[in-house]
């Protein structure tokens, strides 16, 4: 069998992709978040729904990366990577603050299913 035969691996796959693009979003998002809070005028009270927008430009951030590098069924790798973006982070949130399951946990579910949809869709579009 001659190499001209033999299938070549990807070199990263769109959900690892995805998932890396998403923490850094993450990270910085947090970091102004905090900047926000300790210089800005932005209340405590105001953080919940400030984390829930982060987590929706991360996801977004993440589903355009898996969709760009897979160049089909954007919508598809994007909201398999907001689905399970939202179970690492309910994840960490119950083993490292012993959260637990609520309506909001139900929020950012949906809220990180369709932002890494729309993005993987927009990165699909933007890879021709």
């Amino acid at each position: 069998m001659s190499s001209k035969h033999v299938t070549k691996a990807p070199l990263g796959s769109p959900f690892l992709a995805g998932v890396v693009t998403a923490a850094l979003w993450l990270a910085a998002g947090a970091l102004l978040l905090s900047l926000l809070l300790r210089y800005g005028g932005v209340q405590e009270s105001d953080l919940p729904v400030s984390a829930m927008i982060a987590h929706g430009v991360a996801a977004l951030a993440g589903g355009f990366a898996a969709g760009k590098r897979s160049g089909h069924k954007g919508w598809y790798y994007g909201s398999i990577l907001g689905f399970f973006y939202a179970i690492i982070i309910l994840l960490i949130g119950f083993l490292a603050a012993d959260g637990g399951l609520s309506a909001r946990s139900a929020l950012l579910v949906g809220v990180t299913i369709l932002s890494g949809a729309f993005g993987g869709m927009v990165g699909v579009n933007l890879h021709k």
